[in-house]
Parts: structure tokens; C-alpha cells; sequence
């Protein structure tokens, strides 16, 4: 089944990066990095164009990602709330939530296709993305190019269609857009039987081989032996973490920080409502600890204590709980990086622990973000607790001419 999607088009740049890259991007414009058996050079970036997402929320070491956010010349947002990606643009530009507008929901994995029907107006001047899209082609001369004469409804049943058109080549019949569009959902045949994607290659090794060089499972990789890469060799290997606790800083920072996904919220979103809110302690992001820890310490549950280590310190709610083991913290990500000052964001006073995450890649072959080699320590915060600003809108400067 092909879920519903937006064809991706041209583009006629062909340099890319890994996300978690995005930090070198802007500060060693020029310099070449390894990534999957490739060198890329960084681009000099002057203009940043960020739409559907938040990386003050999942990038690391977000002190460095502040200092190196000022480069650009331009930065221009998509945003619904002032989240602190959209309080650190030059444009923003107001989008319309899932609920202001038309779409479909769906995933190739999933058994329902979902008519989300708009159930509000647009407030105030939020467009949805398709539409600053248009408008932004109209002033380049290109809108017809772009949305091919084709409303948002209309782009709706033409995604829909190629959905129909693919299930209909395995067996299964689709209503009509408007069938669907009126009875709300569609739900496809449940399968006999689990999807197995290595059925074909165990049947037949040889006529139905994998994607690997081999066309084999791989346990050592002649491909990535090949790259030379220090920190990935093409065979399985412990490799010594940048930060453990049996490793050198583990003295002055003797806790290792975990930083699971949250279960009040979806990453860092509604992080400012709801379950997300109600879940903080005196407003900030629950941090629990094992009572051992906590006591050695002199801290008691419900109080807010200072995360810190070199890169940055947090503020946090302290909870208490033997299912975290001694010398181990566990703090969600997603809460709304707040600093108490912006103009020396060290200290962030809403508990963001990727303030204290490092910004290096997991290796020369992924590059990916390395959140859990973190070492901290806590400790009773005894100052007035500042406020929590992010949750409503940045102030204003000046009136725009």
C-alpha cells in the first residue's frame, strides 16, 4: 500500500547533510566531514528555511546551536506556537494547526487512511504550508508551476487517487474521494498473516537477495571495512563512549543522563498545555533520580535542583524513584529550551537536557546524535525560581515599519 504523499520534485541542489549535522552546517562553512564512505563539504549557509520541526528541541548542546544560530543572514520559520526556534527568527511565518485545515492521515504501515477534516477557521492570518508556499511562488512568477492549478481539496483527492490506484493493483477496492471524504476513514483487510520482509529472501537466497553488497545478512561488512573508518570498523566492536561513568570527567560529574522520549507529549509538542504541563514539578521538567543519589546530596523530592555539567545546566522538578538504578538520572526531552537570559543562554530554567548533551556524531559513517554519552551532576537550586517566558509570546522590541 502507498500511503498518501506530496511528490518530492526537483531540486536542483544537490548537497545535503546529516540532520544532526546541522550546527557544523553553520559554523565550519567549508570544511569536509566523513559521512557513509562519502566526504561532504559544508556549505556556506546564508539563508535558513525551516519548515515542520523544532531544533532547539532535538538538537544537542543547544548553548553551541545558539551562538552558531546567529551566522545566517536569514532565518524564516513555519510556526503555530512561539516555540524558541520561533522566537530566534527573523520571519515567522504563522502556519495553521492540524485542526485549521484539510488532510489526510495515513502511514504504508498502517491499516486506516483518515479524512482530517478541519474543524476550525484559521486564526487570525495563519496559512497552512501549502498556501505561504503558493503565495511565496506567486511573487516568484512560478504559482501555477507550483500547485498546478490545483486547490487544496484538489491536491487531497489527487493524492488519494494514487493511493486508490495502487491498492486497487493488489486487490483491494477504494470508494471514491468523495465516498471516503464523507464517510471519514477507510480501513484496508486486516492480513492473514504478519508482514515478513525476509520471507522471499529465505525462500530463495540466490533469485531474491537483500540490498546489501552481498546480498546477504551481513555480520562483517567489507563495504564499511573498506571506508577506514576509526569509530565504525565493518565488524561488531565495543567501542569506549566520549562519556561514561568509568571514564575520565565521571569525578566532577559522576551521574550519566538519560534522555528518553516523553510520555505527556509527543516529542516537544503541546509542550506548553495539557498532560505536558500538568506532568512538571513547580513548572519545570521532572528529573528522577534513586533515592540513594538524592540523598548523598541532601535533596528531597519536589524541589527544583540545577542539572549542570561544562556544556550547559538545566533547571528541573526532582522525583524520586528506585527504578532508576544508582548513579543513572533520567530526564524526558521537550521541554521548551527557556533560558533566563537569551543573551547567555548557559542556563536554561525549564529543563531541556540538550543543554547538557554533546554535539558529536555517533560515528564517521552515520553522523547521527550521540544524546546518551552524557555525564552531569545535580544539586539543590537555592535562588528565586525564574519564571517560565516560553510558553507565551517573546516581547516586542519595536513596532515594524
Amino acid at each position: 500500500f502507498k500511503a498518501p504523499s506530496l511528490p518530492t520534485g526537483k531540486n536542483a541542489v544537490r548537497t545535503a547533510i546529516p540532520v544532526a549535522r546541522i550546527a557544523d552546517l553553520l559554523s565550519r562553512p567549508g570544511e569536509r566531514i566523513d559521512y557513509n564512505g562519502e566526504e561532504i563539504v559544508l556549505p556556506d549557509t546564508k539563508l535558513v528555511y525551516w519548515c515542520g520541526g523544532n531544533p532547539f528541541h532535538h538538537h544537542q548542546d543547544l548553548n553551541n546551536l545558539a551562538r552558531v544560530w546567529q551566522r545566517p543572514e536569514t532565518i524564516v520559520v513555519h510556526e503555530i506556537w512561539w516555540t524558541a526556534t520561533a522566537r530566534r527568527a527573523d520571519i515567522v511565518l504563522p502556519a495553521t494547526s492540524t485542526l485549521e485545515r484539510n488532510d489526510l492521515g495515513a502511514s504504508s504501515s498502517d491499516r486506516f487512511l483518515i479524512a482530517m477534516k478541519r474543524i476550525a477557521p484559521p486564526f487570525a492570518e495563519a496559512r497552512d504550508d501549502h498556501r505561504i508556499f503558493a503565495d511565496l511562488a506567486d511573487r516568484l512568477g512560478v504559482r501555477a508551476a507550483f500547485t498546478e492549478d490545483l486547490s487544496e481539496m484538489g491536491w487531497l483527492e489527487r493524492l488519494y487517487e494514487t493511493s486508490r490506484r495502487s491498492s486497487a493493483s493488489m486487490g483491494n477496492v477504494m470508494p471514491s474521494f468523495a465516498e471516503f471524504w464523507e464517510a471519514g476513514y477507510f480501513e484496508y483487510p486486516e492480513l492473514e498473516t504478519g508482514i515478513d520482509s525476509l520471507a522471499a529472501f529465505r525462500d530463495d537466497p540466490s533469485g531474491r537477495p537483500l540490498s546489501t553488497p552481498s546480498g546477504r545478512i551481513e555480520v562483517v561488512s567489507e563495504r564499511i571495512e573498506s571506508f577506514g573508518y576509526a569509530d565504525c570498523p565493518g565488524h561488531p566492536v565495543w567501542i569506549e563512549p566520549r562519556e561514561w561513568l568509568n571514564g575520565p570527567g565521571a569525578d566532577r560529574h559522576p551521574l550519566h543522563l538519560i534522555s528518553n522520549q516523553p510520555r505527556t507529549r509527543l516529542h516537544s509538542q503541546l509542550d506548553a498545555v495539557g498532560p505536558s504541563r500538568d506532568s512538571k514539578i513547580q513548572g519545570r521538567e521532572p528529573l528522577r533520580m534513586h533515592p540513594e543519589d538524592a540523598a548523598a546530596r541532601g535533596l528531597v523530592a519536589g524541589a527544583v535542583v540545577r542539572v549542570f555539567n561544562d556544556r550547559g545546566a538545566c533547571l528541573a522538578g526532582l522525583g524520586l524513584s528506585e527504578d532508576v538504578r544508582p548513579g543513572v538520572v533520567q530526564l524526558s526531552t521537550g521541554a521548551w529550551f527557556d533560558p533566563i537570559d537569551p543573551a547567555d543562554p548557559f542556563l536554561d530554567s525549564h529543563g531541556n537536557p540538550n543543554v547538557l548533551t554533546h554535539d558529536h556524531g555517533t560515528s564517521a559513517l552515520s553522523q547521527g546524535p550521540a544524546a546518551h554519552s552524557c555525564l552531569v551532576e545535580v544539586e539543590a537550586f537555592d535562588g528565586p525560581l525564574p519564571p517560565i517566558t516560553v510558553a507565551g509570546p517573546p516581547a516586542l522590541l519595536s513596532e515594524a515599519p
